[in-house]
């Protein structure tokens, strides 16, 4: 029965990666390529290496699995600020709320803003006619339940929004993922996601429309803008828990991968993670991170985004402005009258060349 779980998770894996795997005659073609930021501190600390083990409200953007890891309510605001000095920035708000002995229903809010734009037009290049700003605003709904101890799994329904002031598209978009769990004290986790996976979306509005001169009298023309597909992409997803004990008889500072003798994990964690993003329209990635913890009250991480001449020079090809590495950090305030409740500071950089660097800092609170 274990043999079958394994097959029909490889084979389930190796099928949809391939219907999905990147096209260099397809990049650029897709929209909504908002959806591809990641603006949740803690796994921006790893660069999403961590979409097999994640838990809470960030897994809407990773593995949508990973929200039946609330024990109880979880509400989350993260601040992402892209490249320094840019004005561009993603507030982020989620809640999570467990329904039953194993199920978790939650809402993920990311609303993106660009700043105030001069508007131009062909009579007034130069502006001088105010100010607009667009907005960009996904809403998530989605659901995950705990199936058994080693497997989990959710989905859930995006609704994308892009508009400015007189032109605008809207649309739905589907996200599934599933996480298999084994091992002592669940060190080992595998998950695979599969995300923004919907119709093509199209722009419409008064910005379409033309006035043009026509035996001295105006027409309206309406222009018809082509439709755009959304950036679907697949995560497969592994990490594995070392927990750092001083073992009897060892010397000491020597460090051993065991337990304590109650059976339960060590003080001090190290988890090594990766994930294969295998994106439709963009280069795939490969995401390798670290993070060691202490207890539940502080956390370090760093991780490596890499894609095709990602650590080249733009003269030589590289398209994107991120140039991989990335770190992060947390700090926790457990409350002592609940397991897996507490306070959180979460913090995560990632580097950027020739622009300047993001910084996303998340507030957490589980009770």
């Amino acid at each position: 029965m274990r043999g079958t779980k394994y097959i029909m998770v490889a084979g389930f894996s190796l099928s949809v990666m391939f219907a999905f795997a990147g096209n260099k005659e397809r990049i650029g073609q897709a929209g909504s390529s908002q959806l591809l930021i990641n603006p949740w501190a803690r796994s921006a600390g790893m660069g999403g290496a961590n979409s097999a083990y994640i838990n809470g409200t960030e897994s809407f953007n990773w593995n949508i699995a990973g929200l039946s890891g609330i024990q109880s309510t979880e509400l989350y605001y993260s601040n992402a600020i892209l490249f320094s000095g840019s004005d561009i920035s993603i507030n982020s708000l989620g809640f999570a709320q467990r329904v039953g002995e194993s199920g978790v229903m939650g809402i993920s809010v990311n609303a993106m803003s660009f700043g105030d734009i001069p508007i131009t037009t062909t009579a007034n290049p130069d502006g001088g006619q105010g100010t607009y700003s667009p907005q960009f605003l996904n809403l998530a709904i989605g659901y995950a339940r705990t199936f058994s101890n080693s497997i989990q799994g959710g989905g859930s329904i995006r609704i994308v929004s892009e508009s400015i002031n007189n032109v605008g598209a809207a649309g739905v978009a589907l996200d599934a993922g599933i996480r298999y769990v084994t091992g002592k004290n669940d060190k080992a986790k595998f998950g695979i996601a599969l995300r923004n996976v919907g119709p093509k979306l199209r722009y419409s509005g008064d910005g379409l429309a033309t006035t043009v001169l026509l035996q001295d009298a105006e027409f309206t023309v309406n222009q018809r803008a082509e439709g755009f597909e959304m950036p679907a992409l697949l995560n497969i997803g592994v990490s594995y828990d070392i927990y750092l004990v001083q073992a009897a008889g060892s010397e000491e500072g020597e460090e051993t991968t065991e337990t304590n003798d109650d059976g339960k994990p060590s003080d001090y964690r190290l988890t090594l993670a990766g994930t294969y993003t295998s994106n439709s329209f963009t280069p795939d990635q490969i995401r390798i991170g670290a993070e060691f913890a202490f207890l539940k009250y502080f956390a370090v991480r760093g991780g490596l985004v890499y894609e095709e001449s990602v650590l080249s020079d733009l003269s030589s090809g590289r398209l994107n402005s991120n140039t991989g590495p990335t770190m992060g950090m947390s700090l926790m305030l457990p409350f002592k009258k609940k397991e897996d409740t507490g306070f959180n500071l979460d913090y995560g950089y990632r580097f950027s060349n020739p622009l300047g660097g993001t910084h996303t800092i998340g507030l957490r609170l589980n009770i």
